[in-house]
């Protein structure tokens, strides 16, 4: 029988990705590569490098490797509330890895463990409360945008840093040409970092989109 390698059974996809998001959360995107994640693994770079060819691989693993953590929905949950957990469940494991969501950038994100724990059982409730597979894909796809959205564009694991350049921005604008944002610096500051935004918002669209069967 061929020997198994010690360092591919270190160097496994579950291992990878733990690393990876460790780095990148602890360090920042700059500081993700093949060798730094071999260190951690104490493994060498081409082993790392077998388990996921390319920066791409890379971070297909990690999104898998979160998605795996996405919660099943109970089959008699309502499709309302099994569409907030789901999408508020993706929101939160996203706004934890800003570093990743920065890496990703616009990459599809089509691997088994999100089409398996998202995207099937939430086009499978809205065709069973009575859409249309168009129509369920359309509502699928508003929550699903507003929710990768609302997760990218602010480093939730810092939103004092992320206030603080926002205002310093704020701040340099001459009043007279943005009187609003200028006048209202404290009013407009706070909504940039506070998930209720997110939330409201996600609960806005469930009903905009609850199927008259639901």
């Amino acid at each position: 029988m061929p020997r198994r390698s010690a360092a591919l059974d270190r160097a496994t996809p579950a291992a990878i990705a733990a690393a990876a998001l460790r780095i990148l959360d602890e360090q920042g995107p700059a500081a993700l590569s093949f060798r730094a994640l071999a260190e951690q693994l104490d493994v060498s770079h081409a082993t790392v490098q077998r388990r996921c060819t390319d920066l791409a691989g890379l971070l297909d693993l990690c999104t898998e490797h979160l998605a795996a953590q996405l919660p099943d929905i109970p089959a008699e949950v309502g499709w309302a509330e099994a569409a907030e957990q789901r999408f508020t469940a993706l929101y939160r494991l996203l706004a934890a890895h800003p570093g990743l969501m920065i890496l990703r950038g616009g990459r599809p994100w089509l691997g088994r463990q999100l089409l398996a724990r998202l995207v099937e059982p939430a086009l499978a409730d809205s065709v069973a409360a009575g859409m249309t597979p168009a129509e369920a894909m359309t509502a699928y796809r508003r929550m699903y945008l507003l929710t990768l959205g609302s997760a990218a564009f602010v480093d939730h694991r810092d939103p004092a840093a992320a206030t603080a350049a926002s205002r310093a921005a704020l701040a340099a604008l001459d009043p007279a040409e943005f009187p609003v944002l200028s006048a209202g610096l404290a009013d407009v500051l706070p909504a940039l970092t506070d998930h209720e935004v997110y939330y409201g918002a996600l609960r806005q669209l469930i009903e905009a989109n609850r199927p008259a069967g639901a």
